[in-house]
């Protein structure tokens, strides 16, 4: 897990966003154990508090669920809620992106170019990553 402490996303936020995305993915499937608090903290040279947040917010949004004494877990319904989070913030973040786009004047062919441009370079990022 990569953390940008420069970044404007609060710190707290990058985990929750890293580890809704692992559960979308599959990499944790439900029932699974996430990192612990301590393990994670420690891995990422971060006050436990801010990882405790971090849990807390997936949590209430009922990806995880805390077994007390035991750990966190992925919740039955975890990835199945992850994947539509993700559908909505990336349905909003291109419906905000189409709204810039045409009010400078693009033309729907030109935005699906930059789109399918835009498309190829993430894909290859995530290769490279990968």
């Amino acid at each position: 897990m990569q953390i940008e402490p420069e970044s404007h996303v609060p710190i707290y936020k990058q985990i929750v966003e890293h580890l809704r995305s692992s559960i979308a993915a599959g990499v944790y499937r439900p029932g699974e154990a996430l990192p612990s608090l301590r393990a994670l903290a420690t891995d990422l040279r971060l006050n436990p508090n801010t990882v405790q947040r971090a849990f807390d917010e997936l949590c209430r949004e009922g990806l995880i669920e805390s077994h007390r004494g035991v750990g966190m877990f992925v919740g039955r319904k975890g990835a199945r809620s992850a994947i539509s989070k993700a559908e909505k913030t990336v349905q909003q973040a291109f419906r905000k992106t189409l709204t810039t786009a045409f009010a400078a004047g693009l033309d729907a062919k030109r935005v699906r170019e930059l789109f399918d441009s835009a498309l190829g370079a993430a894909r290859n990022k995530a290769k490279v990553r990968s």
